[in-house]
């Protein structure tokens, strides 16, 4: 839709802002980068560790996730949006003040991550750690952001949305639905809080917003970068238009619901570890067309691969893009699944990417982008190139390892004998057989760091060799003529088509054996409507989305739909579900009545309640699973397989996602109280071989009982049975415990320690973790007892 005049006007683009987040995007890549090879090497040597509380592998590991996504990959999306957003628009960013309260805000929350998780100040949750006063502050940031960019769609002068700015309003709309929902909690002090979610639950919101975090801050925006910096790059139009549309719509409303794959065979049920799988494996599709359509866009250009840096990173980004999102449904089929989970192989594809999507975008986009807004050309290309060589070569080392590593390990726990029992009993072994690839997997960590340092030194040169330029463009000065109301378009026949299909979909899952027939031929007919349809509008002068693109509010609304749709059939049931743990028995008449599970989770102590704080503090999590699935192999090394009920009040759940040591759902009472005391000041003096930091300042470091209320009442608000006695004698209640614990270790080994010391209370919550008890008695009448 063009203007009705011809007279223009000057807009000048603000690029400063730009260049503020390169910046800030090559430091932060440095250190996010840094803090991998130093946690790398931890695995290699465990000295590394530094004997230190703050430079831990369960405290760094955060840190350098938080860096590499929220710092790095975030800084380097922000810098594409804006540059790329004033440029499709035609229009200077909607407000430049907003745009730095951005920038300021967005480094202050980095500078904030980087201070509380060394300090173990953190949530629990993979992606999710930043403590509630940092969340808030993520929550307004983003808002900031978001008005910004939607100011800037208000006043733009190109009438219709270009397909990068449909991915930059799908990931502006979909974080904070994601990160709100996942981060509700009641806070307990200034610094710490438990979530509102529990449990099964908390599984499955967490892997909801972790899953699509990966999903709407990972992809769509630098799928959105890819759109606008591929074609610039090449200097060819995008392939299709059209496969645009379908990757786009598709890639939106089906990855909202893949996040239970990360959950198969846990205590989850089933029916949403199944929904997970499915929708997985439809994501094939869709994110393979976006990368076709990024691969052809180069039709006609492919010379360009060998004398261009920009391409050859771009290119290598959009090939991982096309690996990662074929091995992610590969991974989550279940017979796969049920051999990779909890393995290196996940650390594999992780890294395959945020090394090779994530990273090679930023580096095609920056070196793209940093000569043309310093106004000089590229320092060296020569070096360019020898960084895409050994970044590339350390990128395939590192995967690679861990491809081969995590496979050996799913193997070697699954393996049995003739008689059906484990052939590899000590988890120890497993360890020791993957050091040889643990250290090329820091090699392939190294080597690709000393690419990375090599293109940050290219690009500061080439902006100590520039000066920073101004941009702008002529644009109309009339508005645009009218164009089609937006209640047609809402109303118009390629919405309520997609609502009936979706509707027909839902009836079909919830139908019975009779009645899926019947919504199966519905479906069918649905089909027929639709490619009816689809011939007419072939032949239509102005095509439907067309038109879409021109109405921004109403697109956006249509993606908040979209998102929402999956995220809601999947949590609603399982969050508003409250009977886990509740079985029905036979009475003495015959009669059933509803009695607690034997595998109900009893609540902890106050000191055991303490103990799991600091569990979460130190990230045990992250090298320690709580879930024994339900195979043979697990259960004969890790004992009976887990429960929903077991886990009911559990706030934040610690289920884990990698088993760099054993499984510690059934652990309690499994070894005595001292083994633990010298297995967590010297590891290994208990398990030659291990790999595990000492943890020698929890025998001297003490517990602040005072705060224990406060956290009883907050779980006792979430449902957790606490009398209001024991919550004001916890102090009282947790030392007597403490003092139980300590005189079990002077008569056990002579081991002199404090009541009130961290150690006793993590040994505390160890001792009980997976403790079953038996169901209450009934009495004759079937009353419980």
């Amino acid at each position: 839709m063009k203007p009705t005049t011809t007279d223009t006007r000057r807009v000048e683009y603000n690029d400063t802002i730009v260049r503020a987040f390169i910046i800030a995007s090559m430091v932060f890549g440095v250190v996010g980068l840094l803090l991998g090879v130093l946690i790398a090497s931890q695995l290699s040597f465990w000295q590394m560790n530094l004997g230190l509380p703050w430079t831990t592998f369960g405290r760094l590991r955060p840190l350098h996730t938080n860096a590499a996504i929220f710092a790095f990959v975030g800084n380097m999306m922000f810098a594409g949006i804006y540059h790329s957003t004033q440029r499709l628009l035609r229009t200077r960013v909607g407000s430049d003040l907003l745009s730095w309260v951005h920038f300021a805000g967005w480094q202050l929350i980095i500078a904030a991550a980087a201070i509380t998780l060394p300090l173990g100040l953190t949530q629990g949750k993979e992606y999710a750690e930043l403590i509630w006063p940092i969340d808030i502050a993520v929550a307004l940031v983003w808002v900031v952001f978001a008005i910004n960019f939607f100011l800037t769609i208000a006043k733009r002068n190109e009438k219709n949305l270009y397909v990068a700015i449909w991915f930059y309003i799908a990931t502006i709309v979909t974080v904070p639905v994601l990160y709100i929902v996942n981060n509700l909690q009641i806070p307990t002090s200034i610094l710490h809080s438990y979530p509102v979610f529990g449990g099964v639950q908390d599984a499955l919101v967490q892997w909801w917003y972790g899953h699509n975090a990966v999903a709407f801050f990972l992809t769509t925006p630098i799928l959105g970068i890819m759109y606008y910096y591929l074609p610039k790059a090449a200097e060819r139009p995008v392939y299709s238009y059209r496969l645009s549309v379908v990757h786009f719509w598709s890639l939106v409303f089906l990855y909202i619901w893949a996040g239970p794959h990360h959950l198969l065979y846990t205590a989850l049920p089933e029916w949403a570890q199944t929904l997970g799988m499915v929708f997985s494996l439809m994501l094939w599709a869709p994110s393979w067309g976006g990368m076709l359509n990024g691969l052809l866009t180069l039709r006609g250009a492919w010379d360009k691969l060998r004398t261009d840096p920009v391409v050859k990173f771009l290119v290598v980004g959009v090939t991982f893009y096309g690996m990662s999102t074929f091995e992610g449904p590969l991974l989550s089929i279940k017979s796969v699944n049920a051999l990779g989970h909890y393995t290196d192989w996940i650390i594999g594809h992780v890294h395959g990417g945020t090394l090779g999507w994530n990273t090679g975008m930023a580096a095609g986009m920056f070196y793209w982008l940093v000569p043309r807004l310093w106004g000089t050309k590229l320092w060296s290309i020569k070096l360019a190139d020898t960084h895409f060589w050994v970044s590339t070569f350390g990128m395939l080392l590192y995967i690679g390892a861990m491809w081969i590593n995590g496979i050996n390990q799913g193997l070697f726990f699954q393996a049995l004998d003739a008689e059906g029992f484990l052939k590899n009993t000590d988890f120890v072994e497993v360890l020791k057989s993957g050091q040889f690839l643990y250290m090329m997997r820091l090699i392939g960590g190294l080597a690709f760091f000393s690419g990375f340092l090599m293109m940050v030194l290219n690009l500061a040169l080439t902006m100590r060799s520039g000066k920073a330029v101004r941009d702008g463009v002529d644009v109309p000065v009339a508005p645009f003529a009218p164009s089609v109301p937006a209640g047609k378009l809402i109303f118009s026949s390629p919405i309520l088509l997609s609502f009936v299909a979706i509707g027909v979909a839902v009836a079909f899952g919830l139908s019975g054996p009779i009645t899926s027939a019947i919504v199966a031929a519905v479906g069918v007919l649905v089909v027929v409507v639709a490619a009816a349809y689809y011939r007419r509008y072939q032949q239509q002068e102005s095509h439907w989305h067309s038109l879409l693109e021109g109405k921004s509010l109403v697109f956006t609304v249509l993606v908040l739909i979209a998102i929402l749709i999956g995220g809601l059939i999947e949590l609603v049931p399982t969050i508003v579900k409250k009977d886990y743990g509740i079985v029905m028995t036979s009475a003495a008449k015959g009669e059933m009545v509803a009695v607690a599970s034997k595998y109900q989770e009893i609540p902890c102590t106050p000191l055991e309640l303490e103990g799991r704080d600091i569990y979460v503090r130190e990230g045990c999590y992250l090298c320690h699973s709580q879930m024994v699935r339900p195979f043979r192999h697990e259960t004969l090394r890790y004992g009976e397989y887990s429960r929903p009920e077991s886990y009911i009040y559990d706030h934040p759940f610690q289920w884990g996602s990698k088993r760099t040591g054993p499984d510690l759902h059934r652990v309690g009472t499994r070894y005595p109280n001292l083994w633990h005391y010298q297995h967590l000041k010297d590891p290994r003096s208990t398990s030659p071989g291990s790999i595990m930091p000492s943890y020698a300042w929890l025998h001297t470091s003490t517990v602040d009982y005072s705060k224990t209320p406060a956290k009883l009442r907050v779980l006792r608000t979430l449902g957790v049975p606490y009398e209001q006695a024991t919550i004001d004698e916890a102090p009282e209640l947790a030392l007597a415990q403490g003092r139980r614990i300590a005189d079990d270790l002077r008569k056990s080994g002579s081991v002199e320690v404090a009541p009130d010391s961290e150690v006793v209370a993590l040994i505390g919550y160890l001792q009980q973790l997976g403790l079953l008890h038996e169901p209450p008695a009934l009495s004759q009448t079937g009353e419980v007892k």
